[in-house]
Order: structure tokens, then sequence, then C-alpha cells
């Protein structure tokens, strides 16, 4: 796992999070900005299972490596699911749940930094 990109990762979320919520407050729908932030982080997502996959093989608890393998590869499916929520619902709840689904996005992703480091 590259730790650039994680922290890449944990970045963008953050980004997208802060304009997800600043569009829910201002009770507005997604637009091109909020798609081409939740594409970007749906590639820095593929792209970091790819690299996580790779080397699984350093995690050598049973435990951590499960829950390294479930983040990775959930990870990917929260931008589309959360980007694709706020498509269909025209509501400023959908904003929100997308600023959630970031969130969520940037902690899982610090933690799988968390879980390689300590087998490093």
């Amino acid at each position: 796992m590259l730790a650039p990109l994680a922290y890449g990762v944990v970045a963008l979320s953050a980004v997208l999070c802060l304009v997800a919520v600043y569009y829910a407050f201002r009770d507005r729908l997604i637009d091109n900005l909020v798609v081409i932030l939740s594409l970007l982080l749906e590639v820095g997502l593929v792209v970091q299972m790819g690299f996580g996959l790779a080397g699984v093989g350093r995690i050598t608890d049973g435990a951590e490596r499960a829950t390294y393998i479930a983040y990775l590869v959930t990870l990917p499916l929260i931008p589309v699911g959360t980007a694709f929520l706020a498509i269909k619902e025209k509501s400023r709840w959908a904003m929100g749940s997308l600023a959630v689904g970031a969130f969520a996005v940037a902690v899982m992703s610090a933690r799988l930094l968390q879980i390689w480091n300590a087998s490093a």
C-alpha cells in the first residue's frame, strides 16, 4: 500500500465531505464539481485496492488481514453508492448522505493505513 496515495484519498474524501456539507446547508443539488470529486476519489480507491491486495501477504494477523481486505474491497462501493443516491434523491439529505459517505471513506482509509503500518 502506498502511504502518499492513502493520504491523498483521505484528503480528497475530506474535501468531498466539506463540499457536500456546504451543499447540504445551502440546499444545493449535486453538480459537476461533486461528481468530479467523487470520480477522482473512486479512481484513488480502485488504485489503492490494487496496491493493497497485491501486498496483503505482509499482514500476519488473521483478524487484521480480514479487516484490511474487507475495507479494501468495500471502500470503492461507497462513493458510487452515495453519488448515485445524491443524483436520484433531489433533497438536502442526499448531499448529507454523500458527506457521511465521504467521511466514512476518510476514516476507513486512515484505518487501512494504520493496519498497514502496524504490520510493517
